[in-house]
């Protein structure tokens, strides 16, 4: 069974990307190439997991990262898939097959100077995308909520009179976060603006398209990028860093671990504590200069 016809099947059948089509090809050239010096063929159909995990050996011992290397093996193990959905194999060599191990990756948050230059100069109000544009950072800034929570908010989820914005998480559990001036303020530009659209849909919906529309995860994400590549030279500019960043900013100011934890809908405080390895290299510069004994 050929590459190529893998390569269709991603392509027309899984409709996958041509980049990802692309990357899977690669990987599974890798171990053709792997194949044919240690065991004298090219083929990769028929193959058992050692000699699978013999190459997974030497990316290892050439000081491949685990992360690419389980990359690798789900290339393969989707195209021992194929071969058994089309009836060319019978078992999958990695049917047993574990992961290796990944240890998690720092998330840097935003600096406030990083915020400061989106909130205050990169987004200029003067219509309703912008003005939602502009909401939607200050909404994520200043309640940590996820990016799915954003984009199910509905116009009733909002209290003005209590100050507080009703948010439905993970589980379907309700929480309830704090109305601040500023979000009060951006939230009250916004509406504005959306009273001006000629057609609104999704009439419930609080943050919409400028269709009427219910906004969606993907359009989130680009509008995040959109500002904070331009502010920020941190390579990842996602809804979950403002999140992160949330988190992180409250903890330096010596916000309650256990309060951070109900705003972020955690359901314990394991999850929070991910984000406290910050607000730890902050706790040690005041340390630093502040204890007596270290003092010149």
């Amino acid at each position: 069974m050929s590459l190529e016809a893998f390569s269709n099947y991603l392509s027309l059948e899984k409709k996958y990307s041509k980049h990802t089509v692309l990357a899977y090809g690669r990987d599974l050239e890798l171990f053709q190439e792997f194949m044919l010096e240690n065991h004298d063929s090219r083929s990769i159909e028929n193959v058992s997991y050692s000699e699978i995990r013999q190459w997974i050996v030497e990316l290892v011992n050439g000081g491949v990262s685990h992360r690419t290397i389980n990359r690798k093996m789900s290339s393969l193990n989707s195209y021992y898939k194929f071969l058994q959905k089309v009836k060319a194999i019978e078992t999958n060599p990695l049917k047993n097959h574990k992961a290796l191990k990944v240890g998690k990756k720092v998330q840097l948050p935003f600096s406030k100077e990083e915020l400061k230059r989106v909130l205050e100069g990169a987004i200029e109000v003067i219509d309703f995308e912008s003005a939602r544009d502009h909401f939607i950072v200050e909404l994520f800034y200043a309640t940590g909520i996820r990016r799915i929570e954003l984009v199910n908010l509905k116009i009733n989820d909002i209290d003005f009179s209590n100050k507080q914005i009703k948010v439905l998480g993970k589980r379907n559990k309700e929480r309830y976060i704090p109305l601040i001036n500023s979000l009060e303020s951006s939230l009250k530009v916004y509406l504005d603006f959306r009273r001006t659209l000629p057609i609104v849909k999704d009439k419930e919906m609080l943050l919409l398209t400028k269709k009427g529309l219910k906004v969606y995860e993907m359009l989130v994400y680009r509008i995040i990028n959109k500002y904070f590549s331009k502010a920020s030279s941190k390579e990842k500019c996602s809804p979950h860093v403002l999140r992160h960043s949330f988190a992180t900013h409250l903890l330096n100011e010596g916000a309650d671990l256990n309060a951070v934890k109900e705003l972020l809908g955690h359901t314990s405080l394991a999850a929070t504590q991910i984000y406290t390895h910050n607000s730890i290299a902050e706790l040690k510069k005041v340390y630093a200069k502040s204890h007596p004994r270290n003092q010149s």
